[in-house]
């Protein structure tokens, strides 16, 4: 019995964490409330119908056997797919929750005052060619003018550069933030398998959740299947000879060896009174039980030859203790005289 306690503690554990699964993963597919108590339910009646079900209809008979294994499999099928449902949410909150600071990276870049790009290069191709124009102009007399039109140009087409520049910074470290916050959304382990085994990491998250999951209701469903097994009672069965039937055995309290030889003379009346009774010799008697004349050990061995040889009692132990009532050891002892007396017996 204490066996299996520890069987029980860990198949309520593991019903409890499946229960749990399936709890928060009805929750998070219902939209509305009702939605939410409903996924619930159906959640919780097929786990406990995917880890019960071997063991209610263990004994059962053949028909009903094979259609609660059926159910059962849809069962397993079902509470799988529940659970890979919760591991993959699960997965994308946890990576949510490591890329929230590269998030607030790339909010900040994003937030910085710049302008477009394009309207960048587009104000720099104006700039550029005004610059040239005015660099192939021909001053006749106001010269210094000109000049300061093309310095001007000039820096303003320095500056739109340094621009534009700028703006493709921004857009390469956003880029990395974006890429390094896609990279932190996948579980670093479930990445590395799916880059050596050249699969998609969303496939290896479902694989991993449908496996997670299958264990889970395996060993569930073992542990209840150990922990509500029938006990059987073990009777202890008396020692008796070999040469006597086990389904004859007949257990008949000791008797202290010590006993006085009139305890054995009146239980060897008793049993003498009842054998008659079964066997029709005589009733049985209402009067005090009187010795029988012959109480010696020799008187008992050979009265046993006589009854021995008329068949009714056999020469063993269990016999000789159980037709004159006596202890063991003086059947045994009584056995052993026999023996030397009778060889043949």
């Amino acid at each position: 019995m204490t066996a299996l306690r520890p069987a029980r503690l860990l198949a309520v554990t593991a019903t409890g964490t499946a229960v749990c699964l399936s709890v928060l993963a009805g929750w998070q597919r219902g939209g509305t409330l009702p939605e939410r108590v409903v996924w619930v339910a159906i959640g919780i009646v097929l786990v406990a119908s995917a880890h019960l079900l071997p063991t209610l209809v263990r004994g059962s008979p053949v028909t009903v056997r094979l259609m609660g294994y059926l159910l059962w499999g849809a069962c397993m099928v079902t509470a799988c797919y529940g659970h890979a449902t919760f591991f993959l949410l699960a997965q994308l909150h946890a990576g949510d929750v490591r890329a929230s600071a590269v998030t607030d990276d790339v909010t900040d870049i994003a937030t910085r005052p710049a302008r477009a790009l394009t309207l960048v290069m587009e104000e720099r191709a104006t700039v550029t060619r005004e610059l040239a124009l005015a660099r192939v102009q021909r001053c006749s007399r106001d010269c210094a003018r000109l000049e300061v039109r093309r310095v001007t140009l000039a820096a303003k087409l320095d500056a739109l550069n340094a621009e534009a520049d700028e703006i493709r910074r921004l857009q390469a470290g956003r880029d990395r933030a974006l890429a390094q916050r896609d990279a932190l959304r996948a579980d670093p382990v479930t990445s590395q398998l799916a880059t050596s085994i050249g699969v998609g990491t969303a496939r290896v998250d479902m694989l991993s959740g449908l496996v997670f999951a299958a264990i889970l209701e395996g060993v569930a469903c073992l542990l209840w299947t150990v922990a509500l097994r029938p006990t059987s009672l073990l009777a202890s069965v008396p020692v008796v000879s070999e040469a006597m039937p086990v389904a004859n055995v007949t257990v008949v309290p000791q008797q202290p060896v010590t006993a006085s030889h009139t305890e054995e003379i009146v239980s060897r009346e008793a049993v003498m009174d009842r054998h008659a009774a079964v066997t029709g010799g005589h009733p049985p008697r209402d009067d005090p039980v009187t010795p029988l004349p012959d109480v010696s050990p020799d008187g008992d061995v050979t009265r046993l030859v006589d009854d021995i040889a008329a068949g009714r009692v056999r020469a063993t132990v269990a016999d000789i203790r159980r037709y004159l009532g006596c202890s063991q050891a003086r059947a045994s002892a009584l056995r052993r005289q026999l023996a030397e007396r009778t060889p043949m017996a």
